[in-house]
């Protein structure tokens, strides 16, 4: 898994910060790509990268501010142009689908592909065989969602050797026992499957919050999270500001990560107001209450592998 970001700006795009959107790479698990949130221009952030529009598979919005949803129509139809055909999902407040069906038809947009339109409310709102997503509401100046994204355990490795000293032949027998069946030898023998392989490997938990105040549920989301991503358009000089716009400061942030047990903390939505030192502060004040944390830039590419958050070689 990979996450990539795109826009790591608060409000409006600046010289060196686009607007809100990231991209949880899932192709290794699963093929695809979900986008969270798409603030204007998030598709010529996507031109810099190896990010293809077919691949996107889910969308997730956390709320209407147009920072977070101007760049969806046009990202929409370039996706079509490009050649995507598969089915879409967007997840976001019900007032979502009604934005997007009118813009599409206004602009007179055709799709060469379906969407499937899902009101987001408190709770689970995907699951399949692999992964859980869940939603909670945030505390921000209009309705904002933060998703918690679950990996389910992964099945453990199978101990080839050993069960070919049980007398399991080589071929299909092998793959039955490393998805977890128990198998039957030609001798009536039954060998099962938890006594050649390896326990289950747990997955990994993001968690990525919208625009928010200091809350109760972001730290519900972000419990023993793996990565949490959160915003902090404020720092702690400015934290009256921040209560009042709907915000976090950085040291809100921190204290998510820290009471939450999360292991990594991502910070983004930096506002303007900000210059590189001031960015250099914000992160030294964070790592005293939170040392596993780093503020993003655009086009930042970290990978999780082995239980371990990896920024990439750009």
């Amino acid at each position: 898994m990979q996450i990539q970001f795109l826009g790591t700006g608060a409000g409006m795009p600046s010289k060196s910060r686009n607007t809100s959107s990231l991209a949880l790479k899932l192709l290794e698990e699963r093929g695809t790509i979900w986008l969270f949130d798409c603030g204007e221009a998030t598709q010529h952030q996507i031109l810099h990268t190896a990010i293809k529009p077919r691949k996107l598979e889910k969308i997730f919005i956390t709320h209407l501010h147009g920072d977070h949803i101007y760049g969806l129509p046009g990202l929409l139809g370039s996706r079509s142009f490009l050649g995507g055909d598969q089915p879409l999902t967007i997840y976001g407040p019900k007032e979502l689908k009604e934005w997007i069906q009118v813009t599409l038809q206004t602009s007179q947009t055709h799709l060469n592909y379906s969407i499937e339109f899902v009101e987001v409310k408190e709770g689970v709102i995907f699951e399949d065989e692999d992964f859980i997503v869940t939603a909670m509401p945030l505390q921000h100046v209009v309705p904002c969602f933060g998703y918690r994204i679950e990996q389910k355990p992964l099945p453990g490795t199978l101990q080839v050797e050993k069960a070919l000293a049980l007398g399991v032949p080589k071929g299909p027998l092998l793959g039955q026992l490393k998805n977890g069946l128990d198998v039957t030898l030609e001798n009536g023998t039954i060998i099962q499957s938890a006594s050649v392989t390896e326990p289950p490997k747990k997955g990994f938990t993001v968690t990525i919050l919208g625009d928010t105040r200091y809350c109760e549920n972001a730290i519900k989301l972000s419990q023993m999270a793996d990565i949490v991503v959160h915003e902090a358009t404020f720092d702690h000089a400015t934290e009256e500001l921040a209560a009042n716009y709907g915000h976090s400061t950085n040291i809100d942030a921190a204290n998510v990560a820290r009471i939450a047990g999360s292991k990594n903390l991502l910070l983004n939505h930096l506002s303007a107001r900000f210059f590189p030192k001031d960015i250099e502060n914000m992160l030294k004040e964070v790592k005293e209450l939170f040392p596993s944390t780093i503020i993003v830039n655009d086009l930042d590419e970290f990978n999780w592998q082995q239980g371990e958050l990896r920024i990439s070689d750009q």
